[in-house]
């Protein structure tokens, strides 16, 4: 039996089984005693002999306390809340003297002084405690907190991450990422239906124009046209668009395995999570997306990189994970496509094979990339992203220049529309105020008589001239970048005259 295997109760029952024999055996048969009760309740060795020297307590006998709020105020209690409507306890509270006083004054009832006075001391608590009963026999079961979201969740499975194991593919994990732009504010955004197969990685994305449960089915039914494979089940949070009725019965009359994560454990669906970051936000953005027309931006944008991400994206896949204290060791598979991972699958048969290898050798990822990013820019055209009127409009449309520009497209900085930021304007106000606003009209008199002064002699003279002002050189950097700039507008100026 291992250490704590046994219940508090036994405990205290083998402590009373023990405690006569410990007290009277010898000290080598207390010692043997001991040591055998430290190793089945799992005790500290000196709270052991503690428990075992103590004498049994006596039970304290129940003291009877008299109800101060009996069945007499309870009674009123009840028709002042009946007469009230039913009120909860706080809002009752503040209207029992109200109430007492108009029933009295119409002579409706009255009321025993010491009743009275009782009532109008009890609390807001107390009057919901004293009410429970009555109300739940009124509502049958107290009130309803099992939606039907709960019942269906009841219903599904829980499946954590350990609990894949190994399985084929046709097992995806679904979650849904909202485009709202930051901050969620009023108004249904667009969302990106996600749907990760855990064995080979595949990589569905479906533009939802609204969170909705038809939504939902109609993007797994897609998504099952789609696949080269059979899809055998799904497993998603908790969020009310998968856990209703509609969802259920779907799965159940395709014969799709429906399970859920476990609330607030992200790393349930660590596969999935990974690819909303990996995928969606990689081609997405985090700009907002709102309306039917930033759907359908979306939803071209997804038909154009299914292909690119399944086919071209190879991606990590863990292989082992163990802790040694503090710290966690990981190894990796080597990086796959999802393609790859398919083809080596003894689960996916042969005919299945020959169709992913056609449709590999047909395609081109450089022209699945230029499809990419028009549709980037088609989704910046909808969204609220940073990026400037002129360039989101400014198209690409020929393959062979856009394939001639990818050798020195790192210079434009960032390649995605979707990622790209505006130009800031210039500043042209001020932070600070300009130490030589005033010593300015001087330093250029001096600089008119002599124009071969540098930085360090006119501060000099701005100490000497005005020590009030510039009591030390700490103003030097800014008369450095003053001077650099003034005489760079007079080589300017000088070339202009002479051309």
């Amino acid at each position: 039996m291992s250490v704590r295997s046994i219940g508090m109760a036994t405990r205290k029952d083998l402590i009373q089984v023990l405690r006569p024999r410990y007290l009277n055996a010898s000290r080598a048969e207390k010692t043997k005693i001991l040591n055998e009760f430290v190793l089945l309740t799992g005790f500290h060795r000196k709270h052991a002999i503690r428990a075992l020297n103590q004498p049994p307590s006596a039970k304290r006998p129940v003291r009877q306390r008299e109800r101060y709020y009996d069945e007499t105020v309870v009674a009123e209690l009840i028709t002042l809340w009946e007469a009230s409507d039913r009120l909860c306890g706080k809002r009752l509270k503040a209207l029992i003297p109200i109430l007492i006083d108009a029933m009295q004054r119409h002579g409706h009832c009255t009321f025993d002084p010491l009743v009275e006075q009782k009532l109008l001391e009890i609390s807001a608590a107390t009057i919901d405690r004293a009410l429970a009963p009555i109300r739940q026999k009124i509502n049958g079961h107290g009130r309803r907190r099992n939606r039907s979201s709960s019942v269906i969740r009841r219903a599904v499975p829980i499946r954590t991450f350990t609990d894949w194991g190994n399985p084929p593919p046709g097992y995806f994990e679904v979650d849904m990422v909202e485009h709202c732009g930051g901050p969620k504010k009023n108004g249904n955004f667009v969302h990106s239906l996600v749907l990760t197969d855990i064995a080979s990685g595949w990589t569905e994305c479906i533009a939802l124009p609204a969170r909705n449960h038809a939504y939902v089915i109609r993007g797994i039914t897609q998504t099952r046209k789609q696949i080269p494979f059979v899809m055998h089940g799904i497993d998603t949070d908790n969020d009310s668009a998968f856990m209703n009725h509609e969802v259920f019965a779907y799965c159940k009359s395709k014969e799709l395995e429906l399970t859920r994560s476990r609330a607030y454990k992200k790393n349930d669906q660590a596969w999935v999570e990974q690819k909303n970051g990996s995928v969606v936000r990689r081609l997405v953005g985090y700009g907002r997306l709102l309306g039917n027309d930033a759907a359908r931006a979306l939803a071209r944008l997804y038909r154009a990189s299914r292909l690119y991400i399944n086919f071209f994206q190879p991606s990590f896949k863990l292989k082992t994970k163990h802790r040694a204290g503090a710290r966690v060791y990981k190894t990796y598979h080597s990086p796959k496509t999802p393609y790859e991972r398919l083809l080596e699958s003894p689960a996916i048969d042969s005919e299945s094979k020959r169709k992913l290898k056609k449709q590999f050798e047909l395609l081109d990822p450089v022209l699945l990339l230029h499809e990419i990013r028009q549709a980037q820019k088609k989704i910046v055209q909808h969204g609220t992203t940073n990026l400037g009127k002129k360039e989101a409009t400014s198209s690409d449309d020929d393959l062979k220049h856009f394939l001639n520009g990818l050798a020195s497209l790192w210079h434009k900085g960032e390649a995605r529309p979707t990622h790209r930021k505006a130009p800031k304007s210039p500043r042209w106000w001020r932070t600070r105020k300009d130490p030589f606003e005033h010593a300015w009209p001087l330093i250029d008199s001096w600089l008119e008589d002599d124009p071969a002064l540098n930085s360090r002699e006119i501060m000099d003279k701005l100490i000497e001239a005005q020590p009030e002002q510039f009591p030390n050189d700490s103003a030097m950097r800014t008369l450095q970048r003053r001077l650099k700039a003034r005489r760079e507008k007079e080589m300017l100026n000088l070339m202009n005259e002479e051309n």
